[in-house]
């Protein structure tokens, strides 16, 4: 047997009031425990959304980075194509540029012209 069972309580005003008092603070550590239980799931709930957040913001700023430099490089070859038809532009405003273009590509001459059309390519051999 043990010696608990052997030894009898005393119904005395100051053992129930001591019991009380032992019972009110096994219920405020209960609560305290269910307190900071809610206050971690909140923090962690927050802290998770938090995280995948920020994770999604740096995917799309990937890209973005990615797109802004394919945009980018897309630009400078549209201001490139712009340069040279500006300049093509200025070209054909020339009459003696047209001129020679008539020659060579549609083969207008002068009277009494002849005009010799040579191959660009390098020869295979």
């Amino acid at each position: 047997m043990s010696r608990r069972s052997k030894v009898s309580r005393i119904n005395d005003a100051y053992i129930k009031q001591y019991d009380a008092q032992m019972e009110r603070q096994k219920r405020k550590k209960k609560k305290l425990h269910r307190r900071l239980m809610l206050f971690g799931m909140i923090v962690a709930l927050t802290m998770i959304s938090l995280v995948t957040f920020h994770l999604d913001q740096r995917a799309k700023y990937q890209g973005m980075k990615q797109e802004y430099s394919e945009l980018s490089t897309e630009l400078t070859s549209l201001h490139k194509e712009e340069k040279q038809l500006a300049e093509e532009i200025e070209l054909l405003n020339d009459e003696e540029y047209l001129l020679q273009i008539a020659k060579t590509n549609y083969f207008f001459t002068k009277e009494g012209e002849i005009v010799f059309k040579l191959p660009e390519e390098d020869p295979s051999y």
